[in-house]
C-alpha cells in the first residue's frame, strides 16, 4: 500500500511508521480500527504493536504479509464478513471473497485514506456540525456497511 499514497515511499527508512500515522488520522476521523501488516520484520523486533486504533503486525522474514492476512482471515471465520481487506493482491483478494470480507484496492483505498485527510486538514475548525456530501456517502457506504443507493 505505500507505493499507493502520494508521499510515502518503501525506500524511506520510516516508511511503515509514517503509513502508522496516517492510518491513526484516519482512525480518529472515522472511528475505525485498523489492523496492517509489515513484510520482513527484523529478528528481535516485536511481532504486533499497537498505535492507538491500529495495530500493526510485523511479520518476520521467510513468512509474506499476505500469507500472514490470509491466515488471519481463516482465524476469524464467520467474523471476517464484518472486515474489509485492503490490498491489490489477487490471492488476497481472493480469501478474502471467500471468507466473505469486503475488499477493497490498495489505489480505492489511498484515494479514500488521502481524501478523508485532506478533508480534515483544510476544514479543520472550519467545519461544524455540516451534512455529509452524497458521493463521500456513499463511498463510506461501499467501504464499510451498506451497498443500498443512497
Amino acid at each position: 500500500m505505500i507505493p499507493k499514497i502520494p508521499g510515502l515511499s518503501l525506500d524511506a527508512m520510516d516508511d511503515e511508521m509514517q503509513l502508522v500515522q496516517l492510518l491513526q488520522e484516519f482512525c480518529q476521523r472515522t472511528r475505525k480500527e485498523v489492523e496492517v501488516y509489515f513484510d520482513n520484520a527484523p529478528a528481535g523486533q516485536m511481532r504486533a504493536r499497537t498505535f492507538g486504533l491500529v495495530l500493526a503486525r510485523f511479520i518476520r522474514q521467510g513468512v509474506s504479509a499476505d500469507d500472514a492476512i490470509r491466515a488471519r482471515l481463516t482465524k476469524l471465520g464467520n467474523v471476517a464478513r464484518n472486515w474489509t481487506v485492503v490490498s491489490s493482491d489477487h490471492a488476497v483478494q481472493t480469501a478474502a471473497r471467500a471468507a466473505r470480507a469486503r475488499v477493497l484496492s490498495s489505489e480505492e483505498f489511498s484515494r479514500l485514506l488521502i481524501n478523508s485527510l485532506s478533508e480534515k486538514r483544510s476544514d479543520a475548525g472550519s467545519r461544524t456540525d455540516q451534512a455529509m456530501g452524497k458521493d463521500e456517502l456513499t463511498d463510506w457506504l461501499q467501504l464499510f456497511g451498506s451497498s443500498d443507493e443512497v
